[in-house]
C-alpha cells in the first residue's frame, strides 16, 4: 500500500489523491467495458457506513448488492445459495397470495420470521440467477471471504482500498478512505455511472458534449453583450472626464486673461 501513500503525519497515513484519480479512471474504463458486454456486477459493503449507499447506487444502475452480511459460499457454493433464494421467492409468493392462512398461528409466525430473515440477507441478490462478472467492494479487508471466493473463481475485483488493505489481492484497486460516508458514496456514484454509461453504449458522454456545445454559443453571446455594455460604460466615463477637463481648462484660461 506504500505506493499509494503520500505522507504520514502523527501516525496517520495520507493517501496520494493523484494516485486515486489515476486508479479511478482505470477502474471506470474497466467497469464500463464489463457493463457494455452485458456483465452483471455485485456490490459488496456490509460495514454500517456503506450499507445504505451500497443499496442505493446498486439499485440505481440495476445491479446486485450485499449490504447486510456476506454468506459464506455465496460464490463458490452458489447452487446452495440459489436454493435459499428460491425459498425466499416461495415465501414471498405465499405472503402475497395469502396461501398460508390455512396454517396454524404458530406455523404462520414461523414462516413470517423466516421470510423476514431471508429477505434481510438475500434481498440484494434475489434476482441473481448466475455468478456475477465482477465485484465492487468497499473495504476488502473486512470482506476478506468475498475476496477469496472471487479470486478462486477468477472474478475481477474492483475495490476501494484504505491504508490497512492489501492492494495486491485486488484487480482494480482504488486508494481511498473506506470509512467516510461521503467518500464511499462518491466512489459508488462513479462506478454506477460507469455501469450506466456502458449499458447505454457511451451515449451519456455524447449528451454531455451536445449540452456543452449548445451552451457555448449562449455563453459567447452573453459575454459579447457584457463586453459591449462594459465598453459603453467605459466610453461614457471617458467622455465625462474629457468634458470636465475641457471645462476646467476653459475656466483656467478665462481667469488668466482677467488677471492680465
Amino acid at each position: 500500500m506504500s505506493q499509494f501513500i503520500f505522507t504520514a503525519r502523527n501516525g496517520i497515513h495520507i493517501i496520494d489523491l493523484q494516485k486515486t484519480m489515476q486508479r479511478l479512471k482505470v477502474a471506470y474504463a474497466a467497469m464500463k467495458d464489463v457493463s457494455a458486454n452485458g456483465g452483471k456486477v455485485l456490490f459488496v459493503g456490509t460495514k454500517k457506513q456503506a450499507q445504505s449507499a451500497i443499496e442505493e447506487y446498486s439499485q440505481k444502475c440495476g445491479m446486485y448488492f450485499v449490504a447486510e452480511r456476506w454468506l459464506g459460499g455465496l460464490l463458490t457454493n452458489f447452487h446452495t445459495v440459489s436454493n435459499s433464494i428460491e425459498r425466499l421467492k416461495g415465501l414471498e409468493k405465499m405472503s402475497e397470495t395469502g396461501s398460508w392462512d390455512a396454517e396454524t398461528k404458530k406455523e404462520i409466525l414461523d414462516l413470517t420470521r423466516e421470510l423476514a430473515k431471508k429477505h434481510k440477507v438475500l434481498k440484494g441478490i434475489k434476482e441473481m440467477d448466475k455468478l456475477p462478472e465482477a465485484l465492487f467492494i468497499i473495504d476488502p479487508k473486512r470482506e476478506a471471504i468475498a475476496v477469496n471466493e472471487a479470486r478462486k473463481l477468477g472474478i475481477p475485483i474492483f475495490a476501494v482500498v484504505d491504508t490497512n488493505c492489501n492492494p495486491e489481492e485486488i484487480d482494480y484497486p482504488i486508494p481511498g478512505n473506506d470509512d467516510a460516508i461521503r467518500a464511499i458514496a462518491l466512489f459508488l456514484e462513479v462506478m454506477s455511472r460507469a455501469i450506466i454509461e456502458g449499458q447505454s453504449g457511451g451515449q451519456t458522454d455524447g449528451v454531455e458534449e451536445v449540452e456543452e456545445a449548445e451552451a457555448e454559443p449562449a455563453a459567447a453571446d452573453e459575454a459579447a453583450e457584457s463586453a459591449e455594455e462594459g465598453d459603453a460604460k467605459t466610453k461614457s466615463a471617458v467622455e465625462a472626464k474629457e468634458q470636465y477637463r475641457k471645462k476646467y481648462e476653459d475656466q483656467y484660461d478665462a481667469d488668466e486673461k482677467t488677471s492680465w
